[in-house]
């Protein structure tokens, strides 16, 4: 069973003590199986509107107590749109699960962030430190990362969400579908780096878990535009079979290199593709703009997939 520990004692680094009065509190949580309640209304309607900041958006969501300071040990281009950054973690209990996402406070700027996770739990555990993926906008957290963030850049951070695959030993195998849009593929990605690890840990010390098949749909406008494409082929080459991803690209203009070839197919996720892998044991997780969203989660209805089975993280 998915479990999630409430951190006693809430902390508020120096950097921000003086904006504290804005952090919400929660007390809520709602546990499920394999991921916390957050299933979409399959034969309702997603509707936005108003576009709310990231606090307000997501004040009912789960959130740890405690916020940690980081510093930025890392930063590369990963699109001509995306960076991404690795950032030192200084508290040693932080913890999140895969797929979860971090409110990000930076000094002088009073709009928090809220970016998903796109690197795993263990390298957290191995390494202290986790990784976010920030496509520029003129929202000032992410211009922030585009415009002013440096090596060493200070900021805090703290984890929240209920959109998560966190399996535990002794839990029966289920199969995993994730079904990306654009930058979407952040929370979906530390999934796949998780699920990835829980296989070689198996192979490795046979430790109790049980892990199933994962396939991973990925939309976007172009090729360029695919985020963490050599990682994930790298995934598909070391866990053959296990782990295999279909990349689709809507207005592709120039030529596909030949290592992606076999794996692109130029237009939209369909019903065809999905319905191929509905069983029992699936679960289907999809994270994009709300449109796409709303158009999978219709999708997945049509082909007679339980709307207890499909999870969501909608980002504007």
């Amino acid at each position: 069973m998915v479990h999630a520990t409430i951190y006693v004692g809430f902390t508020v680094p120096q950097l921000l003590r003086g904006a504290s009065r804005i952090f919400p509190t929660h007390s809520a949580l709602v546990v499920l199986r394999h991921s916390a309640f957050c299933y979409c209304t399959v034969n309702g309607t997603i509707k936005s509107k108003r576009k709310m900041d990231h606090l307000e958006r997501t004040a009912n969501n789960f959130r740890q107590e405690v916020i940690s300071q980081a510093k930025v040990c890392g930063i590369t281009n990963e699109s001509e749109t995306v960076k991404r950054l690795r950032l030192s973690i200084a508290n040693k209990d932080f913890t999140f699960k895969a797929g979860q996402w971090v409110d990000f406070f930076i000094p002088g700027v009073s709009v928090v962030g809220g970016f998903s996770i796109c690197s795993s739990p263990s390298l957290l555990e191995r390494e202290g430190v986790l990784e976010l993926a920030v496509k520029h906008t003129v929202h000032p957290p992410a211009y922030w990362v585009h415009t002013e963030c440096t090596l060493d850049s200070e900021v805090a951070l703290r984890v929240g969400g209920d959109f998560f695959f966190d399996p535990q030993p002794g839990d029966s195998p289920v199969k995993l579908v994730l079904i990306a849009g654009g930058v979407g593929i952040n929370p979906l990605f530390s999934i796949l780096l998780h699920i990835a690890d829980l296989h070689g840990y198996q192979e490795g010390k046979g430790n109790g878990y049980k892990v199933g098949t994962v396939k991973l749909y990925y939309s976007a406008k172009n090729t360029s535009e695919l985020l963490f494409k050599k990682n994930i082929l790298g995934l598909m080459n070391t866990f053959p079979g296990k782990i295999t991803c279909r990349f689709h690209v809507t207005q592709q203009s120039s030529q596909i290199c030949k290592e992606l070839q076999p794996h692109v197919t130029e237009g939209r996720i369909s019903e065809k593709d999905l319905e191929k892998h509905v069983s029992k044991d699936t679960l289907w997780y999809i994270c994009g703009p709300p449109p796409m969203i709303e158009s999978i989660s219709k999708l997945l209805s049509n082909i007679g997939v339980p709307r207890n089975c499909v999870f969501f993280e909608k980002w504007w």
